[in-house]
């Protein structure tokens, strides 16, 4: 704003600026992804840096998450891996690494990943990240590079309504015996233990496995087997809210196509398995069970259709994230923010 006087020696008027304010609010406004889960945050002015307005906004954007479980942040100048990853560390307080894979990723700048490796003709299952593991990011970021040619979204849900949504029956077997995951590294149709663990050294993987209480064992060819039970449920930090969290329905055999299920059991039986999943107690999981929880998830599955720079910002306890098939190109970013480890592991 300005105001104006008259100057008496020239009879031209003298323009007196006044200090403008430029809030957080004012550089972008939001609205719902869907009704009461998510929140669109979108840059009101263009170019606007986002790792610079992340920086000045921390407190504004870890409120929004623990309400919204979810923000997309779109219209925001985000052009590079490097460009997302500033923004990542301006809105935690730890980039990670990728241990104990579960899938192949490349690393494209330090702690920024290409998003999971697998056939475009082919959907994943919504998932925790790492949710298999004795430890996980508690936040997920990603970032839209190369949009999709079509199709390749990025579904996600709200864990506390799978909660609550899953039957008793269902919810009291597993947390009665929770999971048990079997992996078997090294059989030419998964991950190798040196991809998974990021090692050549056999003693790494051990003291790994030890200290996340994780069963191993070598076998030969080159071989390692490992076996580990883990939670069914997580509590959300900060809220004490229960969240369904685990990777069940993903790691079970029932998840893949049927033709390929099909050939990997004939050719391995269950405990032979690249990967698998049990009762905790080694009793096997129904299919029947595991396909009503997924059926679950894709009733609450929220969908958006991603835009060049668009990122995504996940809180890794409430939320859980799929993807869609799609029609190539597609280049979809991820990195993973401020570990937590589960002190019942």
């Amino acid at each position: 704003m300005t105001s104006t006087s008259t100057d008496a020696g020239t009879g031209f008027r003298r323009i007196q600026p006044k200090p403008v304010t430029i809030t957080r609010e004012s550089l972008a406004r939001t609205s719902s992804l869907a009704p009461g889960f998510g929140l669109v945050i979108e840059a009101s002015m263009p170019d606007l840096n986002l790792a610079a307005w992340a920086a000045a906004s921390r407190d504004f954007i870890d409120a929004m998450l623990a309400q919204h479980g979810a923000l997309l942040l779109r219209g925001f100048a985000v052009k590079s891996a490097a460009d997302f990853r500033q923004f990542a560390e301006a809105a935690s307080s730890e980039l990670l690494d990728y241990s104990e894979r579960a899938a192949p990723r490349t690393e494209v700048s330090s702690k920024v990943f290409t998003s999971t490796a697998y056939p475009a003709s082919a959907s994943i299952p919504l998932h925790h990240e790492m949710s298999y593991s004795h430890n996980w990011p508690s936040r997920i970021f990603f970032y839209c590079s190369i949009p999709p040619g079509a199709g390749g979204r990025t579904p996600i849900a709200d864990d506390r309504r799978i909660y609550d949504l899953i039957p008793e029956r269902i919810k009291q077997r597993f947390l009665r015996h929770r999971v048990m995951y079997v992996r078997n590294y090294g059989q030419g149709v998964d991950l190798r233990w040196q991809e998974a663990f990021q090692t050549e050294d056999r003693t790494v993987v051990e003291a790994y496995c030890r200290n996340a209480g994780a069963q191993f064992i070598w076998l030969d060819g080159d071989r390692l087997r490992t076996r580990q039970i883990r939670q069914v449920v997580a509590i959300c930090p900060g809220t004490e809210t229960t969240v369904w969290f685990n990777h069940a329905h993903l790691f079970h055999h029932s998840s893949l196509a049927p033709d390929v299920a099909r050939d990997l059991l004939s050719m391995f039986g269950e405990e032979e398995l690249p990967r698998n999943v049990f009762y905790g107690d080694g009793s096997p999981i129904e299919t029947d069970v595991l396909d009503e929880i997924r059926a679950i998830y894709e009733r609450e599955a929220v969908r958006f259709d991603w835009q060049q720079g668009d990122v995504l910002m996940l809180d890794n306890f409430r939320v859980s994230h799929g993807r869609e098939p799609f029609v190539a190109p597609r280049e979809i970013l991820v990195v993973m923010a401020d570990l937590f480890s589960n002190p019942q592991a």
